[in-house]
């Protein structure tokens, strides 16, 4: 992928246990998890939903 191999990742894994705790592990995932499922419905959502057409105003006259 990126040329990581599992030295490499143990050596992460190492560095940020120290900079965050152990404690605030399962915390700094669920947020990563859910920004990127978020982003996933985000990107896969229509366009429609996004910017709807413009209802007609009943109250205005319609051209003939």
């Amino acid at each position: 992928m990126f040329g990581l191999g599992f030295p490499e990742l143990i050596v992460i894994l190492v560095i940020v246990i120290m900079i965050f705790g152990a404690g605030k592990l399962p915390e700094i995932g669920g947020a990563i998890g859910k920004g990127i499922k978020s982003f996933k419905r985000a990107s896969q959502e229509p366009d429609d939903k996004k910017n709807p057409p413009p209802k007609d105003n009943p109250d205005k006259e319609k051209p003939v």
